[in-house]
């Protein structure tokens, strides 16, 4: 009983806000990131590693005594990214990077996500919160994610402890290209070649016309304006981009890191990148205080981090070319990662705390370095 509610509580979690989006470094280093934004975390939530030949299910869970023996298979990519092992019989990840640099995640989708209930013939059935395990165990590259949705696999509307969550996702690859996947009562959708932007509700196209509500806004401030036989001198930069949302709506931080990743200067290498990337990341995340949850559903015991707000839990960086993934949380700032590369020297799953405790490093006259004053 205490393995379900945990396992509850970690599916609960997927109903949060998210951002993410892609970008490069001038030296041709590819990234994805993402914040993911709830008013909790479920205990047991952590860096991930899979390794290679990984079993698992893509329907069911043994918890429930539910699974299909038909979707047993196993991972042939080693794969990190943070997630559970609170399922049992697979791991579940929110989002993640794979060996041959593939990289993505998934986001909520309230609203409009729809699954089918009947498998289409000849595929396989994959419940949603599987399917970063699956695609990242299991492609290469977006060219064989595509393929596999399109040719061998169903996205199951099946409950899974009760409950269907609504997700929709983003990959992408070292070639430069993000997919955005999205399933609805029309049926699944799938954007090649994105601007690489990916927020919650409504769907992608909605969120790529809108931008053309704010086709006026530049990086450039505006010079002296001449009205009526006066001229007014500007007195304030950074008017080039008024009119640019600032609140925490899905639309909004779409809008808002569109921009972002349109104007602002790249890193020149990984390092320098996701430094960058991260920055940009707290344009769009939620400070604790600013969006109350008006329902804020079942808390349990196996929640972590519980308060009456969104908030940006955690930010994740990778790097298609290292295989390193990042991240940093609401609690602390400092940059952790961890190397793939290395990982995969490992033959059983591996998870790492994400750390929620701030750590302050103090300078004092006995360090090296000190500059005299005068």
């Amino acid at each position: 009983m205490e393995g379900r509610r945990a396992a509850e509580a970690f599916l609960s979690s997927l109903h949060g806000g998210c951002s993410a989006f892609s970008w490069e470094t001038a030296d041709g280093q590819h990234l994805w990131g993402r914040n993911l934004d709830f008013n909790r975390l479920a205990e047991g939530t952590r860096v991930t590693f899979l390794p290679r030949k990984t079993v698992f299910y893509t329907y069911g869970t043994s918890l429930e005594n539910t699974l299909r023996e038909d979707t047993r298979t196993e991972t042939i990519y080693g794969a990190v990214g943070i997630g559970s092992l609170l399922l049992k019989s697979t791991p579940a990840l929110y989002e993640g990077i794979n060996e041959e640099g593939l990289m993505g995640g998934q986001l909520y989708y309230r609203g409009f996500a729809h699954f089918e209930r009947e498998c289409r013939p000849g595929t396989r059935p994959v419940q949603p919160p599987f399917l970063i395990t699956y695609l990242l165990g299991r492609c290469r590259n977006v060219e064989e994610v595509v393929r596999e949705l399109q040719e061998n696999i169903t996205l199951s509307g099946a409950p899974m402890l009760g409950m269907v969550p609504t997700l929709h996702w983003m990959f992408a690859d070292r070639t430069g290209e993000s997919v955005i996947v999205e399933p609805d009562r029309e049926g699944l959708h799938i954007y090649r070649n994105t601007m690489g932007v990916m927020t919650n509700s409504p769907g992608y196209p909605w969120h790529r016309t809108n931008l053309l509500t704010y086709a006026g806004l530049r990086d450039l401030d505006y010079d002296t304006l001449h009205i009526n036989g006066d001229s007014l001198e500007q007195c304030f930069s950074g008017g080039g981009m008024k009119g640019l949302p600032g609140d925490w709506s899905s639309p909004s931080r779409f809008v808002r890191l569109s921009f972002l990743k349109k104007y602002c200067e790249k890193g020149r290498n990984e390092e320098e990148g996701v430094a960058r990337m991260l920055r940009l990341f707290d344009s769009a995340a939620f400070p604790l205080g600013m969006v109350r949850v008006s329902e804020p559903g079942t808390i349990t015991e196996y929640d972590r981090g519980v308060t009456p707000f969104d908030y940006t839990v955690y930010t994740s960086v990778m790097c298609a070319e290292s295989l390193r993934f990042y991240w940093l949380t609401y609690g602390n700032s400092r940059v952790r990662y961890v190397d793939l590369g290395e990982l995969l020297k490992k033959n059983r799953a591996v998870q790492f705390e994400l750390s929620f405790e701030q750590e302050f490093k103090r300078l004092g006259a006995e360090q090296d370095g000190l500059f005299p004053a005068g």
